[in-house]
């Protein structure tokens, strides 16, 4: 759970004795081999106040993925974890643009840092003391103690992040278990426009009032789904996927776009769509911006002669109907020693199944497993960068 800051912590930590102190701190070392000398080391030189000050060296050297810039953040270790990684939030900033914006669960401030320079005004709330004065300081931000089922402002539009944990770290799957209940939150601010974050897996029928349902990736990992509403949500769209990359320029696609897309034999190249525009249901829709086709039509896997620009896609080399003995066969015959095993449709498990394949040889390959119609199918590729 990490270490319980008050709000007197927090009012040292900025304080010039603090900064120098942290300072002193961020001088050791504090990996898993030092880390019992290192912590002796800072009881020594600043008693009884060395758990809050190691405790936030570590946090700040743990926030990289979720602060651009957090030399001089403060945090609590659940207020990093639930905290939105930094380019997630800057993306969704770019909605608020030019709108007064209250962040009724502003937490230490990690969506106020993006809202504040796009927004003509930005506030936030919170219940808890301790993260109000963190996001104080990590913002500049104007803050209060408010409870977000209860408005505090008239006519700004609304950013919630429900907590989706309990008290004990267990994951809450229920949005009526949610902190504040989703629905009840959509009840409070039904006459705004509102951005709710939740987890990816939400159920659209759960949220009925969601206008737009925009599932984010960050470098292939599906961070999230924002619930838009109002004015917020886009005319006409209903799903959104948004792919964020560190190396390229984002990019979105919609379910108002064209869903044209054939099923075919497997093509020279096949693409694994990223998990957002999966989670989405808008694999067609993508299909038929890039001119690819479907191996199945209930499955994610796409094909084709051209892969998309910027992704990681896979060269067919040889492909038929999976049998584990076949396969096994032709690794041994290319010599491959290294199998990247991609599956979906088919009841297989890849660490079950590598040991079996009995792997010797120095070269790399990628099998995918699935299933075209009613048969299993293998793929043996070479992926590529495009």
């Amino acid at each position: 759970m990490g270490y319980g800051f008050t709000v007197d912590d927090v009012a040292y930590l900025r304080s010039d004795a603090g900064v120098a102190a942290l300072a002193e701190i961020d001088t050791l070392a504090l990996t898993s081999a030092s880390h019992l000398a290192d912590v002796a080391a800072a009881r020594r030189t600043a008693g009884e106040k060395a758990a809050m000050l190691v405790e936030t060296v570590l946090l700040r050297r743990k926030a990289q993925s979720k602060v651009e810039d957090p030399v001089d953040w403060l945090f609590t270790d659940d207020a990093l974890q639930q905290a939105t990684p930094w380019q997630v939030a800057r993306h969704r900033a770019h909605r608020f643009e030019g709108r007064a914006v209250h962040d009724v669960t502003c937490s230490i401030g990690t969506e106020l840092e993006h809202l504040t320079p796009v927004a003509d005004v930005a506030v936030g709330s919170d219940l808890d003391l301790v993260r109000l004065a963190m996001a104080r300081h990590n913002t500049g931000a104007h803050v209060v103690q408010a409870d977000a089922l209860r408005p505090v402002t008239r006519d700004a539009v609304i950013l919630a992040d429900p907590a989706r944990r309990d008290s004990s770290g267990r994951r809450r799957w229920r949005p009526a278990d949610f902190t504040p209940p989703l629905n009840e939150l959509a009840e409070v601010y039904r006459t705004r426009d509102m951005a709710v974050k939740c987890a990816p897996g939400i159920d659209p029928q759960d949220v009925p009032w969601a206008g737009e349902i925009e599932l984010v990736s960050l470098d292939g990992q599906v961070k999230e789904a924002c619930l838009w509403t109002g004015s917020l949500a886009t005319q006409g769209v209903t799903r959104r996927a948004t792919v964020i990359k560190s190396t390229m320029e984002s990019w979105t696609v919609t379910d108002a776009e064209p869903a044209d897309c054939p099923v075919t034999a497997p093509a020279e190249w096949i693409v694994d769509p990223d998990g957002a525009v999966v989670r989405a249901g808008l694999v067609q829709h993508y299909a038929a911006r890039h001119g690819l086709a479907q191996l199945d039509p209930r499955i994610a896997y796409l094909t084709g002669d051209t892969p998309p620009p910027g992704i990681r896609a896979f060269r067919v080399l040889e492909h038929g109907r999976y049998n584990e003995k076949s396969l096994r066969g032709l690794l041994a015959d290319r010599g491959v020693g290294r199998l990247e095993i991609l599956v979906r449709g088919v009841d297989v498990d890849p660490n079950t199944l590598r040991p079996r394949l009995k792997l010797k040889g120095n070269q790399e390959a990628t099998v995918v497993l699935t299933r075209i119609g009613t048969t299993p199918t293998a793929l043996l590729c070479q992926a590529e960068r495009t």
